[in-house]
C-alpha cells in the first residue's frame, strides 16, 4: 500500500467522525475511542447515565461506516440462545438447523449488558474472543469487521450482574460517556427542534466501505514500534501491579491491548511509529476497567483512572 492509499484511508476514517457529529452533539471523544477500537479490532464498554446518547453514538456510527448492525436488550430473561442462536427443528426436513442470533452482525450493539446473568453475559465470550459462535460441534464464522459496543449505566444497580473480570478482560476501552458541555447542549435542543430524529439517523451516510475498513485495519497493525516503547508499556504494568492501591493490575493482555490501541491512534494522527504520548493517551480508557483496586482505597474514594495517571506520572519515559 503506497503513503497516498493510506492517507485517502485516513481521511476515510476522519469522515466517519464527520458524519457521525451529524447526529451527535458533544461526544467527539466517546467517537474518536470507537474508531480506535474499530481499527485495533476490539471490543468497547461504554459507561454512562441514561439520555446521554450512548445508544445514538453506536447506532451513528455503524451508519456512517455502512456496516450492518443488530442491537440487544439485555434483560435479565434473556438466554444465551437469543444472542448467539440456536437449534431449531425444521418440520418439513425432520432435522435441526442453526438460526443464527443478532451476533451475526458486523457492529452488536449490546444495550444493558449488565442487567443479564452471567451466563447470558458469558455466551459473548466466544464471539468477542475468537470472532466465532460454536453450537453443535459446528463453529461459525462471524462477519468482519466485528465490533461488540456494550452500554451500561453506572448508578442503578438493583437488578444488575456486574461483569466478572474475564468479561471486563474482552473489552479494549471502557469509554466514559459524560454529560455534554452547556453549548453542546445547546446544539442537541436546536437540532431536534428543528426536527431532528434519533431513530431515523436523516443525513447520515457511510464515509467508508467494509474492504476500506479492513485495509485500515491491516494499516494500523503495520505501525512501528520499538523496543523502548516496549520497555514503557510493561513498566507502566508492573507498576500498577505495585501500587498500593491495587489489588489485581494490568495483565499481558492489557499491554498487548494498550500497544494496538496506541498503534491505531498513531496511524489516526499520520504517526509512522508509536510513541510514549500515544501509550500515555490511551492508557486510561484501555486500562481503568482492568485494575481491581482493594476495598480500602475504594472506601477512600481511590479511583482507577487516578492510579493510572500517578503510573504515568511516576513511570519513567524513554527518550
Amino acid at each position: 500500500m503506497t503513503e497516498r492509499d493510506e492517507d485517502q484511508l485516513r481521511q476515510a476514517m476522519h469522515r466517519v467522525r464527520a458524519e457521525v457529529d451529524k447526529a451527535v452533539i458533544g461526544q467527539a471523544g466517546t467517537v474518536t475511542g470507537l474508531l480506535v477500537c474499530l481499527l485495533s479490532r476490539g471490543h468497547v464498554l461504554l459507561e454512562g447515565v441514561p439520555g446521554v446518547a450512548k445508544t445514538l453514538v453506536v447506532r451513528s456510527f455503524a451508519r456512517a461506516l455502512g456496516l450492518d448492525t443488530k442491537r440487544v436488550q439485555f434483560t435479565p430473561d434473556l438466554m444465551p440462545g437469543d444472542v448467539t442462536g440456536s437449534l431449531v427443528y425444521d418440520a418439513r426436513t425432520g432435522e435441526f438447523e442453526f438460526r443464527q442470533g443478532p451476533v451475526f452482525t458486523n457492529i452488536l450493539l449490546a444495550d444493558e449488558i449488565n442487567r443479564t446473568p452471567p451466563k447470558t453475559q458469558a455466551a459473548l465470550l466466544e464471539a468477542m474472543e475468537e470472532r466465532q459462535v460454536s453450537a453443535d460441534g459446528t463453529s461459525r464464522d462471524l462477519p468482519a469487521p466485528f465490533l461488540v459496543a456494550a452500554t451500561q449505566n453506572p448508578i442503578e444497580h438493583e437488578g444488575t450482574y456486574s461483569l466478572p473480570e474475564a468479561q471486563l478482560d474482552r473489552f479494549l476501552m471502557k469509554l466514559v460517556v459524560e454529560m455534554p458541555e452547556r453549548d453542546a447542549e445547546v446544539t442537541v435542543l436546536r437540532l431536534h427542534a428543528g426536527g431532528f430524529s434519533p431513530r431515523m439517523l436523516t443525513g447520515v451516510e457511510a464515509a467508508v466501505t467494509a474492504d476500506e475498513i479492513r485495509a485500515a485495519q491491516d494499516a494500523a497493525a503495520r505501525v512501528e514500534v520499538t523496543d523502548e516503547v516496549l520497555g514503557y508499556v510493561v513498566d507502566l504494568a508492573r507498576a500498577t501491579r505495585q501500587s498500593p492501591s491495587v489489588l489485581l493490575g494490568a495483565s499481558p493482555r492489557a499491554s498487548t491491548g494498550l500497544l494496538a490501541a496506541a498503534k491505531a491512534w498513531a496511524w489516526l494522527n499520520g504517526s509512522t511509529a508509536v510513541t510514549p504520548d500515544h501509550i500515555q493517551t490511551m492508557l486510561v480508557p484501555v486500562w481503568r476497567h482492568r485494575l481491581q483496586l482493594r476495598p480500602d482505597a475504594e472506601m477512600e474514594g481511590v479511583s482507577a483512572d487516578a492510579v493510572l495517571a500517578s503510573v504515568i506520572q511516576q513511570t519513567r519515559v524513554p527518550i
